[in-house]
């Protein structure tokens, strides 16, 4: 074989590869669209890492609940912690990110800008870890849920794949595992304990929150209030 016909070879198989990508990829986020997400790449990931640490005792909490199946306290505590113009953006907050780049330039130790679609767009489809491959990916897959999603979708997803604890994923498992309730019963005061522990929820605990988490929860609740409650997120 001639050596540039085997490139020619090599790059139709790429474009090929990369279409299939596309296509597979518009696919499942449409489905998702409609449909109950049964797991997360996160979830999958955490029970590889178990099985290849020989920690046999790890179990995957996990239960899908719609949103309108939640007290509304939870996706305003979320909204307030994690990303406060997740309403008026298209998937990334530009100012935040200028923000953390800004100061990571100054020498400061570079913090996340991650919106909600972005989080769910990594814990849904991608893997842990920084690289400029994942960064693209994330990117992508955000675009992708912008555009195909509504904003209450995407935030009914994240709040049933944020991980709230070691193997406890989304709030309807967090609202039985540390206070015995379902989602429709969470208060202010217990949703914003859940989201005070989203930066690391392996290492804070709701169930024993140290005086950062009791802190950041109380934070979290005056924001809540100031950005108007749950009403600020009403269609």
């Amino acid at each position: 074989m001639k050596p540039r016909a085997w490139w020619k070879r090599l790059l139709r198989w790429l474009l090929a590869a990369v279409l299939a990508f596309i296509a597979t990829s518009v696919l499942v986020v449409f489905v998702f669209r409609f449909a109950p997400v049964p797991t997360s790449a996160f979830m999958l990931e955490r029970r590889l890492d178990a099985a290849l640490g020989g920690e046999h005792g790890l179990r995957i909490v996990h239960e899908w609940t719609p949103i309108e199946a939640m007290s509304a306290q939870l996706p305003i505590a979320m909204v307030a912690a994690e990303d406060q113009k997740f309403p008026h953006h298209h998937g990334f907050d530009v100012e935040a990110i200028q923000a953390a780049m800004a100061d990571a330039e100054d020498g400061e130790r570079l913090r996340g800008a991650s919106t909600i679609s972005q989080q769910v767009a990594k814990n849904l489809f991608l893997w842990s870890g920084r690289s400029f491959v994942r960064k693209g990916l994330e990117a992508y897959f955000t675009v992708l849920i912008e555009v195909m999603w509504p904003k209450r979708r995407i935030l009914e997803v994240y709040l049933n794949i944020a991980e709230f604890g070691d193997g406890v994923y989304g709030v309807a498992a967090a609202a039985e595992h540390y206070f015995k309730r379902r989602p429709d019963a969470i208060d202010a005061r217990q949703a914003a304990l859940l989201a005070a522990v989203l930066p690391n929820p392996r290492k804070f605990r709701v169930d024993a929150p140290s005086p950062y988490v009791q802190r950041r929860a109380a934070w979290i609740e005056r924001q809540a209030r100031q950005l108007g409650g749950p009403d600020y997120l009403a269609d």
